[in-house]
């Protein structure tokens, strides 16, 4: 940390290597390392929501700022339900072959 930088407020200044302690920006959806190594989502510790939700719980948290009820949680499984199909001409470019062998680094 040099002599200008100050940590953000609440939080102690320490000393560190690299960026560690410097904020990169704020955001409502993300803590991390606010007691030590931690992660929060939405005020949330990580590894609890990861081990009692599913995906479904946890992208709903992030999108809608909530954790769902079951209602909720139905609803929007079933709206991922709905937008998981590709479109007819998207599917068929992709399961179309190549023309000729492209090189892995070819971009056009």
């Amino acid at each position: 940390m040099n002599a200008t930088a100050q940590p953000a407020p609440g939080l102690k200044p320490k000393k560190s290597v690299a960026l560690s302690g410097v904020t990169a920006g704020n955001t409502a959806l993300c803590t991390v390392g606010r007691s030590g190594n931690d992660l929060h989502y939405r005020g949330y510790d990580i590894l609890e929501i990861a081990t009692a939700c599913e995906y479904e719980e946890i992208a709903h948290l992030l999108i809608h700022g909530t954790l769902p009820n079951r209602t909720e949680l139905t609803a929007y499984k079933a709206k991922l339900r709905s937008l998981r199909a590709l479109p007819a001409v998207v599917r068929a470019v992709l399961e179309t072959p190549p023309r000729r062998r492209p090189h892995p680094m070819d971009v056009r």
